[in-house]
């Protein structure tokens, strides 16, 4: 587990250099780029979040979105 946070801290790390770096090539300006290269990562985390939902609606066999439980005894008499 140890070696997956670790992953994980540096994939996010390298995430935000990357869009700093992206940001300062397109604007010049170390203020903004700090700016879009911190909030980035955070409207990431919640766009992928909510992609991780809409694609939870799809899944055929996540019955936990059943609204009605199936009652297997009725179901058979």
């Amino acid at each position: 587990m140890a070696r997956t946070m670790t992953k994980t801290a540096t994939y996010s790390i390298m995430h935000m250099v990357v869009a700093i770096g992206v940001a300062y090539a397109l604007t010049g300006s170390w203020i903004v780029a700090l700016g879009i290269g911190l909030v980035e990562p955070i409207v990431q985390t919640v766009a992928y979040h909510l992609h991780e939902r809409a694609w939870s609606f799809g899944d055929p066999h996540d019955h936990s979105r059943r609204k009605v439980p199936i009652d297997t005894a009725q179901a058979a008499a």
